[in-house]
């Protein structure tokens, strides 16, 4: 069975030149939708929203992300839903402080609106999918409303916004670490909840990653994520990543510094697990594989059919004393 897909391969090779490798530094602004206003309310309300279905907390005054991507819109949303203060991480600046004002505007006037979640016919690929689109009035109530988005309130998160390169004060509710490489850049046990939306699969140091998670977070605080294991057009095959060689594998990589780490579902729960963490939630996304083991590259022939066939997961999970 060929699975390889030439174009990754030259375009990873491509990156070891100067003159080409400069265009992919934007590869991940131009693909991710967090650009979109839209996007992030519906990205930021899915996990609302599965919060209360899995009898979380909904309610939250410290909240981080990691890998915002193109945008700090999904932080956004969270504070014009009553978050105080709104952590973000990323390896990357890709902000642009004009795009992140338009969004705020809009998504401003989304809460405003009590707007219905953007479904899948708009986004096909946001998940996890949810049983209704209705705004989640029952979560964010008139009262809780009318209290987080007060025009005093959402100017002093425009004010934030618009300070973001210029340090954090008294009254700054956005903090932007680029890059973080350490866990130290958040207090520990400070964070009521941790989000990441299709980011994790990209994370390079996944050990160090999870064991920020249980610093950060306070007894009993919330990490939800949605991680995306299909290959991410590398491969002919949704899961053909797994049959690369780590020489192949290098070169489709190339100078970028980040691709796919390519670890599988199993290896997410192990180091939840090892972190302290309490795995509330975990829906996992299945397609068929046509690989078999024996297409499998060596350091992934001991990959469970289970993991095989695990093309997404969405995770909730506790951070337990």
């Amino acid at each position: 069975m060929r699975m390889i897909r030439f174009a990754p391969l030259v375009k990873g090779i491509s990156t070891y030149l100067p003159a080409l490798s400069r265009g992919f530094s934007r590869d991940r602004e131009n693909a991710e939708g967090t650009g979109s206003a839209r996007y992030c309310y519906s990205i930021w309300l899915r996990h609302l929203v599965m919060m209360a279905q899995n009898h979380l907390p909904t309610q939250f005054d410290v909240v981080a992300e990691l890998g915002p991507g193109n945008s700090l819109g999904v932080g956004l949303a969270a504070l014009l839903s009553g978050v105080d203060r709104h952590y973000s991480l990323d390896v990357i600046d890709y902000t642009v402080n004009k795009s992140n004002v338009e969004i705020f505007d809009e998504l401003t006037g989304l809460f405003q609106k009590r707007a219905r979640i953007p479904d899948p016919t708009e986004f096909p690929e946001a998940k996890p999918f949810l049983s209704s689109y209705e705004f989640p009035s029952h979560i964010l109530t008139e009262d809780r409303l009318s209290q987080a988005l007060k025009r005093e309130r959402i100017e002093s998160i425009r004010k934030s916004l618009l300070d973001l390169k210029k340090g954090s004060g008294d009254d700054t509710r956005i903090f932007y670490f680029v890059p973080w490489c350490d866990s130290k850049v958040i207090q520990e046990e400070s964070v009521d909840l941790i989000y990441s939306q299709a980011v994790l699969e990209h994370v390079d140091d996944l050990e160090r990653t999870y064991e920020a998670l249980a610093r950060w977070l306070k007894p009993n605080g919330i990490f939800s994520c949605q991680i995306d294991f299909r290959c991410h057009e590398t491969a002919s095959e949704w899961n053909g990543h797994w049959t690369y060689s780590d020489f192949v594998w290098k070169l489709i990589r190339g100078k970028r510094p980040y691709l796919l780490n390519r670890k599988p579902h199993s290896t997410h729960i192990e180091l939840l697990r090892k972190y302290g963490f309490e795995i509330i939630c975990d829906i996992q996304f299945k397609i068929p594989s046509r690989i078999q083991k024996r297409h499998l590259a060596s350091r992934f022939q001991n990959l469970s059919d289970e993991d095989l066939t695990t093309s997404g997961a969405f995770i909730q999970a506790i951070k337990k004393n």
